[in-house]
Order: structure tokens, then C-alpha cells, then sequence
């Protein structure tokens, strides 16, 4: 679904796409950067002895409280950011973005006191989002 590559290399991260299914179809869950409080989706640097899915799953449940989900093994897309880092310079990322059907939602988890979450209608989470692939990814759901 990447449209366009940076001209530098870029690092690998791993993100959760959490969705689930509610009154008026399916809901998709946002968390606030802990940076600038932008919506995005859980997501991190791959974990050693963890596959991208398993990655991505453990990033949700320390970003966005997501206690049990099934996630799908391979990722149904991807797309690019730049990572502010603490000096103030930023690396190109590509993130993979792996869907996960959430069953489980804990009220306290690792970053609680560190991001909002909220659940929204995909359209209106592609509409909140900064990234174009991310937001493409969203309006196919």
C-alpha cells in the first residue's frame, strides 16, 4: 500500500491495527502520541525471539491497554513517518501494520498515565491521522 520510499534508509517498526466490532460496524482503536498527542496506532521496534505480529500485539498492550486480540500473521499493509528522536533530528520508519481483532481491553496497562485511546469509525480514524498510507490503510477497513 506505500506509495512513495524515503531517499534514506529507513528503520523497521511494527504497529497494531486494533479494530473491533461494534453497533455500527467495525470500531478501530487510536492512541495519542506520547510526543505531540497526534492520534496514531500502537506501535514499536520488532522484540527479539517475537515475530512482527507478536511485536506488534506486545505494542498494544503497553500503549493502548489491549489485553487479548487475534492478530493476523501477516501485515496488511505499510506505511512511512519520521521518528522525532531527542536531539531533535527524525530517521525515515516504515511501518508494517498487522490487524488485530481485540476481545480484550484492560483499564490499566503500562502507558495508561502516558496516551488517550479512543475507539472510532475507520473513515473518522483515517480523517485523525497524519500518515497518507496509514490513512488508506484505514478507508479500506
Amino acid at each position: 500500500m506505500s506509495t512513495s520510499r524515503p531517499a534514506r534508509k529507513s528503520r523497521q517498526q511494527v504497529a497494531a491495527l486494533c479494530y473491533r466490532n461494534g453497533d455500527a460496524g467495525k470500531e478501530v482503536l487510536l492512541i495519542t502520541s506520547r510526543d505531540t498527542g497526534r492520534w496514531i496506532v500502537p506501535k514499536g521496534w520488532p522484540i527479539e525471539g517475537k515475530d512482527g505480529a507478536q511485536s506488534a500485539l506486545q505494542e498494544a498492550w503497553e500503549e493502548a491497554g489491549v489485553r487479548k486480540a487475534q492478530i493476523d500473521s501477516d501485515p496488511i499493509g505499510t506505511y512511512f513517518y519520521e521518528k522525532g528522536l531527542n536531539d531533535g533530528d527524525s530517521i525515515p520508519v516504515e511501518a508494517e501494520v498487522y490487524l488485530a481483532h481485540v476481545t480484550k481491553l484492560r483499564d490499566s496497562y503500562p502507558e495508561v498515565d502516558e496516551r488517550e485511546r479512543a475507539w472510532f469509525a475507520p473513515k473518522e480514524a483515517a480523517n485523525l491521522v497524519d500518515e497518507p498510507e496509514l490513512r488508506e490503510i484505514l478507508r479500506t477497513l
